[in-house]
């Protein structure tokens, strides 16, 4: 039988993402207060596990824009026109 992993409240507030790794890793988690359980924290069944694609922001640029290159001089025109603004 596997021992059950142990976070306090403090640790949960201050290292939550190590606590949620061992969630995320299979892992059944009880969270104590003054060494007594208050909760357990389970891993869901059907949780997606792989994080969500990303556009390809490279390629739509592309499609918008195409082959245009700025030159240098006109690039350095527009950032002095906007030094300081932001």
């Amino acid at each position: 039988m596997s021992h059950m992993k142990t976070a306090t409240v403090r640790q949960l507030r201050t290292e939550f993402p190590k606590v949620l790794a061992w969630v995320n890793a299979g892992e059944e988690v009880a969270i104590t207060r003054r060494r007594k359980i208050v909760a357990n924290l389970t891993p869901a069944g059907d949780a997606p596990k792989k994080k969500p694609a990303l556009p390809d922001f490279r390629s739509r640029l592309q499609a918008i824009y195409g082959d245009k290159i700025i030159p240098a001089d006109v690039m350095a025109e527009l950032l002095a026109d906007n030094k300081g603004r932001y």
